[in-house]
């Protein structure tokens, strides 16, 4: 029988990411900047919480400057090389950035744990002046980079690290009302090590959910018996869907390749289309590789695998 080979609906996404690539930039200065405040405070008042909040506020600025890469490369057109563009680089940087997140809870548990060990004195006053105004920093960054994309995970990316920052000044905060009012240091290292907690939640989350697109898992909310069975039901003229394969190029673009066996009294040409329109209208899918075979005189078993 003859066979239609890859056939492509191509729809290639065009991603409008210049305003949150904007607001990355915002939060990258405002980020920067207040970091080196946030390092010269530390290192006088004695606090960890700061140092960590400043060691975070580095690592958030070379992941923002990251995510900010991400945007501007996803924008640059297909090329003979890279057909899909630049676009998966935003998941690529927003897998960074989770693993970042880690390694950063990491060490902070691992500073705490000396710290409570090993307590330091803390100036409770010069914290308290220099998480105050972090914490307008950061809520300011918050505010611009919620603003964004919700469903960009480059986006969601940065926005955790920005969280981040905001909690641990919220930490140090608190940690230097508690030193002002009792003389209790330990608190410093203990609200750190529940910070650090926080963020090893965002990391997981993001890395978890970037990781599923990098190797090229089924996209959520997808699920190819249900497809299977939909393209069976509703497409005149299909006698077998199979050897399904569906991935995501990145959090809003999905694809498909399958193989649809058509009846004989079907056209082809009129079986491939209304495939291809039951992809992009029920499942949100429009670029879909179509194979399409003539009916078999043997039965085969479904293979969506």
């Amino acid at each position: 029988m003859p066979h239609d080979h890859h056939d492509h609906a191509h729809h290639h996404a065009t991603f409008d990411t210049h305003a949150d690539r904007r607001r990355v930039a915002i939060a990258i200065v405002l980020t920067f900047s207040f970091m080196l405040v946030e390092i010269a405070g530390g290192i006088i008042s004695g606090s960890l919480a700061l140092l960590a909040d400043a060691a975070h506020m580095l690592t958030d600025a070379s992941s923002l400057l990251l995510a900010w890469v991400g945007f501007r490369l996803s924008e640059l057109p297909a090329d003979d090389t890279r057909s899909f563009g630049w676009a998966r680089f935003k998941v690529l940087a927003a897998f960074t950035n989770g693993l970042a997140l880690l390694v950063l809870a990491v060490w902070i548990v691992a500073e705490s744990l000396k710290r409570i060990a090993d307590p330091q004195p803390v100036i409770g006053d010069l914290l308290l002046v220099i998480a105050t105004a972090g914490l307008v920093i950061n809520v300011i960054a918050f505010l611009i980079l919620r603003g964004g994309s919700k469903h960009d995970l480059n986006m969601q990316g940065a926005l955790w690290h920005v969280a981040g920052d905001l909690l641990g000044s919220v930490a140090a905060i608190t940690a230097a009302l508690v030193i002002l009012a009792t003389g209790w240091v330990l608190i410093d290292p203990i609200l750190s090590v529940v910070i650090a907690l926080i963020i090893s939640y965002g990391g997981i989350r993001l890395v978890r959910q970037t990781g599923h697109i990098l190797i090229e898992g089924v996209p959520s909310g997808l699920s190819l018996q249900t497809i299977q069975a939909d393209l069976m039901q509703n497409v005149a003229g299909t006698l077998r869907v199979d050897h399904i394969h569906a991935w995501a190029l990145n959090e809003s673009k999905s694809l498909i390749t399958l193989e649809v066996e058509a009846d004989r009294s079907a056209d082809p040409d009129t079986v491939r289309q209304a495939v291809k329109a039951r992809l992009a209208s029920k499942f949100k899918i429009d670029h879909a590789t179509v194979e399409l075979v003539g009916p078999v005189t043997t039965s085969k078993g479904s293979d969506v695998a």
